[in-house]
């Protein structure tokens, strides 16, 4: 319910500023108030503001993974079982937690259908991330199976 509240104190000009903020984070205040026609302070206002209402939720980089050796993606749909080999009960948000912590994972998604996570990965290459995979990755408890798929090329 806070959400919708909050959609409605948002409006064209806060979305505008998102949209800039997205494209390029390092633009300044000062940038963004020519391209948007705002005086500065009204721009750094309207940032700090969605900032506290939590709309932007943090700051942060995009890398160039081959010059961090984290060069090869993979993203790997992984099936939880839901009951550990003592028996006790698992469920998804444990296991995603878990594989969250791992360096090597940039991102894990909850999902429907087939599979009950998505998990998105970065490592140095194949060598990795088979030492990743069958190593790490299916050594938490509560994952059942792995399907891996390499990422040849992002747009």
């Amino acid at each position: 319910m806070e959400n919708t509240s909050i959609m409605n104190d948002l409006d064209d000009k806060d979305f505008r500023i998102l949209a800039l903020l997205k494209a390029n984070s390092r633009m300044t205040t000062k940038e963004m108030s020519k391209e948007l026609e705002m005086p500065q302070t009204t721009v750094h206002n309207r940032i700090k503001k969605l900032t506290e209402k939590e709309v932007i939720k943090r700051f942060t980089i995009e890398t160039d993974g081959k010059k961090i050796e984290k060069g090869l993606v993979a993203y790997i749909l992984c099936t939880v079982s839901y009951r550990s080999t003592r028996g006790d009960k698992i469920n998804q948000f444990e296991v995603a937690q878990m594989i969250k912590e791992l360096p090597e994972v940039e991102g894990v998604s909850i999902v429907t259908g087939n599979n009950d996570l998505i998990v998105k990965a970065a490592v140095k290459d194949v060598d990795t991330l088979n030492d990743f995979v069958i190593f790490t990755l299916r050594n938490i408890e509560g994952l059942e199976r792995t399907v891996t798929s390499v990422v040849l090329s992002e747009i």
